[in-house]
């Protein structure tokens, strides 16, 4: 159990560890991971140095994960006297603060005063990145550097110089630290084997020379003219004994002249598919393939080659060839393909047997086995230079990298922004600072989706340099009432550079509460004016008719009397039925709300607003509070471990509206301003006296003024309990007494 006092903050729902001293990040194995923000990060795609993720990243899988998190920051600190270094962060690294205590720290030291001699720097007390950095400039000239690797160079002798081309040649290089190409143990180890494999293979032949090398070194052209040729001379000789077996399929066997007709029609080559396709010669019965002249002119230089390289090294200088010698030719190299089918050592075959067997048969396996180990040799010296830049880098920016991985503490305290914010996207009079880098929103938007978050996808383009980004940007403030696909705005990204940016997509979700609240009232509207829009473009399409039936009527007015209009009943009592029925609701609804007590009436406009507002904004009130960040960076690749809520305060700070500067001075007088109608005035103003009106007449206030002319009498005030009693004893008492009986 760790003994560790670890202190935590809340932020986004959630407590999250502070790393504010070395202690705290030296203990970071022991910080159960349960309580760790994230587990794992890609390692592109951050506003973070991708070479120091590189170094973190020790088995190069694109992603660091919460155990080389924690073997990145136990190494540093272990080369640091004072862990605290890491947490103060800083570009360069004071030689007094390296610690000796190990053999490591001390090879590092030496290394680091080296570079920094090595730079003209002899006397300096410290070493930077960028010093650090120029420590590959070591390795520019060296032949010997420690990573197992060499090159031509390295070989003081031109047999070994030799030998190591042969090796690159034959099977690639692999990159030195001086920055050339060289070979290493594995190519060394692999061109030998083919070797040996190339001369075990050769060994074959020389034991059967006769049958396997019929033509000696000429063999192979003889046997690779015979297989480009093979098929169509066993075609030709197929026709043949078809041909000799029944005479009259000769003219189909050398196909029909209406065949040559589509050829001679068309541009033709001597490799046109057409011509290839057609016999090797003329076909006849137990007819010999001729090696000059009457060739089919697509094949006439295999021919020529079979004739050269096969049939007269081995079959005499012939001037036809008959299906016999065909037979025999094919004979006489079985054994050579056989032998050829078995082939080993073909990476080596470049070379030739002869330089093979020189290569064998001198030292060059042991010299260059000798001269890699000697540059291996070298590797703990190399090593701690490269551990140099290591340390200068991890000192800058692992204290970064924790508190954006373990904890999220500059995504919430809104100081430094976070190494997963790409910039800020200023849009509708809003700039949105929760924006990352996305590669397709599609795939992206599938998981960020699920954080309950509006986000806007934008394509970036750098006109100037025709550089294209994309990223995903949340709203978390204002309304969308204006945000749409096609819309442009501009990004800024962390380096300050702006970008035209374009939105491709958006995922809908609440915004604010502001917005919830007036949506039903906005669709409302939106509805109006669609029905509007609708009614305007029906009633245009039907004047539009009846202008084209009226012109028609006009133009045949001798043919056909014009009948008078009529008007459309069905019309009119349509309209009538609508406007009843809007006029009876709204009247049972101020009948109702004027038969209330008068402090009653504003709680009643009150009821009605709650009751058209309040479902839109609960809705989106737990929609809002679900909102949160991790589906967005799990979509890029993150494993987020805790739910980091973007609550609505919290919204609000990631998304900013513009304000006018304190101490603004306006002029509300626009020159442009549409002349605005008296009438939405008179009609507010007149429903506001109507119901004032109505009030005062049902407290009786208006007969009373008029002295009983207008209005309804004030109501009687209801009696107290004492007043009843009284009046009940005084009627009892005046009631006269009944007659006895």
């Amino acid at each position: 159990m760790s003994t560790h006092a670890w202190k935590f903050f809340r932020a986004g729902g959630f407590d999250q560890v502070k790393l504010e001293t070395g202690a705290d990040l030296m203990n970071l194995d022991k910080l159960d991971q349960k309580l760790w923000v994230a587990l794992a990060c890609p390692t592109t795609g951050l506003e973070f140095c991708s070479k120091t993720a590189a170094l973190i990243d020790t088995d190069k899988d694109g992603r660091i994960r919460a155990p080389e998190l924690i073997s990145a920051v136990k190494w540093a600190g272990s080369m640091l006297k004072n862990p605290d270094d890491l947490v103060k962060g800083g570009n360069a690294v004071e030689f007094s603060s390296i610690s000796e205590a190990t053999p490591e720290g001390k090879q590092l030291l030496a290394s680091a005063r080296q570079i920094c001699a090595n730079l003209g720097k002899k006397d300096a007390s410290a070493i930077s990145v960028s010093d650090a950095s120029d420590a590959n400039k070591i390795f520019v000239n060296t032949t010997f550097n420690g990573d197992g690797v060499i090159i031509a160079e390295s070989a003081s002798d031109d047999a070994a110089k030799s030998v190591i081309a042969d090796i690159a040649a034959c099977l690639g290089t692999v990159n030195d630290r001086s920055g050339k190409a060289g070979i290493d143990q594995a190519k060394a180890d692999a061109f030998f084997a083919e070797c040996v494999a190339f001369e075990d293979w050769n060994k074959k032949a020389d034991a059967d020379k006769a049958n396997i090398l019929p033509a000696g070194d000429a063999t192979a052209a003889a046997a690779a003219a015979v297989r480009a040729i093979k098929t169509k001379v066993d075609d030709f000789f197929g026709r043949c004994r078809l041909a000799a077996f029944d005479p009259r399929a000769v003219a189909l066997l050398n196909r029909k002249e209406e065949e040559y007709l589509a050829v001679a029609a068309k541009d033709m080559s001597i490799t046109a598919a057409e011509i290839a396709g057609f016999p090797l010669a003329q076909v006849g019965a137990g007819k010999a393939l001729p090696l000059k002249g009457a060739i089919n002119p697509a094949h006439a230089a295999a021919v020529a080659a079979l004739h050269a390289n096969a049939v007269k090294p081995l079959l005499g200088d012939k001037s036809e060839l008959t299906e016999a010698d065909w037979t025999t030719l094919l004979a006489r190299l079985g054994a050579f393909e056989c032998w050829n089918a078995g082939k080993a050592g073909a990476a080596v075959e470049k070379l030739g047997i002869k330089r093979v067997r020189e290569i064998l048969s001198g030292k060059a396996k042991e010299t260059i086995a000798a001269l890699i180990a000697k540059d291996k040799a070298l590797e703990p010296e190399a090593t701690s230079i490269a551990n140099v830049e290591k340390l200068c880098r991890f000192v800058r920016d692992l204290h970064t990298l924790c508190i954006n991985f373990v904890s999220f503490k500059d995504f919430y305290d809104r100081g430094e922004p976070a190494i997963f914010q790409a910039g800020t996207l200023y849009l509708d009079q809003r700039s949105c600072e929760l924006t990352l880098p996305v590669e397709d929103a599609g795939k992206h938007a599938t998981m960020a989706g699920l954080a309950g978050t509006y986000l806007a996808y934008c394509d970036l383009v750098r006109k100037g340099t025709s550089e294209k980004r994309h990223i995903v940007a949340a709203f978390t403030d204002g309304d969308s009432d204006n945000l749409m696909v096609g819309r442009n705005g501009i990004f800024y990204d962390r380096k300050n550079q702006d970008w035209d940016a374009t939105i491709t997509k958006i995922i809908d979700n609440p915004i604010s509460i502001r917005q919830a609240f007036f949506a039903p009232y906005k669709k409302l509207v939106r509805m109006i004016e669609e029905q509007v829009a609708k009614r305007a473009a029906a009633a245009d399409a039907e004047a539009n008719a009846k202008l084209a039936s009226t012109a028609e009527a006009t133009a045949n007015a001798d043919k056909k009397p014009v009948e008078p209009k009529k008007i459309d009943t069905g019309t009119l009592a349509a309209i009538g039925l609508v406007l009843t029925t809007l006029l009876g609701a709204l009247g049972a609804i101020f009948g109702k709300i004027l038969g209330l007590a008068w402090w009653q009436i504003p709680l009643a406009f009150l009821a009605i607003i709650l009751a058209i507002s309040l479902p839109s904004v609960i809705i989106a009130w737990l929609k809002l509070r679900r909102r949160n960040l991790g589906p967005i960076l799990d979509a890029n690749g993150w494993a987020v471990n805790a739910k980091a809520k973007v609550n609505v305060p919290f919204g609000r700070s990631l998304t900013g509206i513009a304000m006018l500067p304190a101490g603004s001075q306006r002029d509300l007088v626009d020159p442009y301003a549409e002349k605005k109608s008296p009438w939405p005035k008179i009609i507010v103003v007149a429903v506001f006296l109507i119901i004032v009106c109505a009030v005062l007449n049902k407290l009786g206030y208006i007969n009373e003024w008029t002295n009983g002319r207008l209005g309804d009498p004030r109501p009687p005030k209801p009696l107290s309990v004492e007043d009843a009693k009284a009046a009940a004893e005084k009627a009892a008492a005046a009631k006269p007494a009944e007659p006895a009986k």
